[in-house]
Formats: structure tokens, C-alpha cells, sequence
């Protein structure tokens, strides 16, 4: 409903934010990094959100970013991960470092954030991992043999930083040329899939 609010901070609480947009203050809850990120009140300011909708109101959560969006909606797709525990994951893990926490198994990324325990994490990542393979899967079938070259038989860190994307919510055929257009063996993976996401952002 609401792809991104833009207005005047006008306050700011402990786990919320009110931005004046002149005739309507919209209350959002943002992650604690969010926050400290923010300039001082009065300043204007761009928030990507999502609008929660449960029996007992309807919630915004925002982001500076449209990949803490893309991650923050792909975590409240897992069971039994809400939009708090989302919010607490995307406080800690980096959108370019979710997808590798992902693909590498790397529980302990996901029980740094307050109220996520083991048994959540392993879930996190043994339903993302599953739905990256489906989604990999469905997108290469749907392309031509030109348009599926470096995608379907990738390798090293290329696989990888294509899979990272693809959790982000990106479609393979995506992620791959962005991964394309930024790749060095030089750089480390983390480096490769940021200076993608720049590149989508472009």
C-alpha cells in the first residue's frame, strides 16, 4: 500500500519514528541502527515501508534502504518469524551479508539479534535455502539458452553472490547480470555482492 514515505522527521522514539508528511505524522518502527542513523529531528527523510495488517491495527515498519525492505519481507515469509524478530534480524545482519549468512549456514550471524534463538535461525535458513533452489530453479527455466549463460552452471563466488541476491528478493536472471557487470577475483564476496546491489540501484 505504501512503497516509501517521505516527509519531515519529526520525532523519535526508542523503537519508532513519526515523519510529518504536512497533513498526516505517520508513526513507523525501524531497527535500533536506523535510528542512529537518522539525522537530527526536523531534517527530511525517506522511509521504504511495509504495512503490517493484524486483527488489532495496522503497522508500519520502515527502512533507509529498499534491500533492508526486500530483506525484512522475505524474513517475515518464514514460519514463525514476525515482523519484531524480522526488525531484530535486519538490526544486525547486513543486506550484503544476509544471503551469505544463508547459504553458509552461519547460525550464529542470526542468534547475535536480541530475541532470535537457535532453533529460529536454523529455521531462517533451512526455509530461505529451500525457497532460493525453487526460485533459481522456476527462473532458469523460464529463460532462453542465451539469456540463462554463467546462471545455470555458476561457480565459486559467482554462485554464491547470485544466491545471496536472490534472497534479497531479486530474480536470478537479475541478480546474475548484476553480479556480471561488478565481479573481480580480486574482490571478497562481501565487496562483490554490495557493489551489485549498487549497480540494481542505479
Amino acid at each position: 500500500m505504501f512503497a516509501y514515505i517521505k516527509g519531515v522527521l519529526a520525532a523519535k522514539g526508542q523503537d519508532y519514528v513519526v515523519i510529518d508528511t504536512g497533513e498526516i505524522g505517520y508513526r513507523i518502527s525501524v531497527t535500533s541502527n536506523t535510528l542512529e542513523r537518522l539525522d537530527s529531528i526536523g531534517s527530511e527523510v525517506k522511509m521504504h515501508t511495509h504495512l503490517n495488517v493484524r486483527e488489532d491495527g495496522l503497522f508500519l515498519y520502515g527502512f533507509l534502504t529498499e534491500e533492508e525492505l526486500k530483506m525484512f519481507e522475505q524474513l517475515i515469509k518464514v514460519s514463525g518469524v514476525g515482523p519484531k524478530a524480522a526488525l531484530s534480524v535486519v538490526s544486525v545482519i547486513r543486506p550484503s551479508q544476509f544471503g551469505l549468512a544463508v547459504l553458509t549456514d552461519d547460525v550464529n550471524s542470526f542468534v547475535k539479534a536480541p530475541g532470535i534463538g537457535k532453533k529460529t535461525a536454523m529455521r531462517i535458513i533451512f526455509e530461505l535455502k529451500d525457497k532460493l533452489k525453487k526460485e533459481i530453479g522456476s527462473d532458469i527455466e523460464a529463460m532462453s539458452g542465451s539469456e540463462i549463460a554463467g546462471i545455470d552452471k555458476p561457480e565459486g563466488k559467482i554462485q554464491e553472490a547470485v544466491g545471496a541476491l536472490v534472497m534479497l528478493g531479486y530474480s536470478a536472471y537479475e541478480a546474475n547480470r548484476a553480479v556480471s557487470r561488478v565481479f573481480s577475483e580480486d574482490k571478497s564476496l562481501e565487496d562483490i555482492i554490495r557493489d551489485a546491489l549498487k549497480s540494481l540501484a542505479i
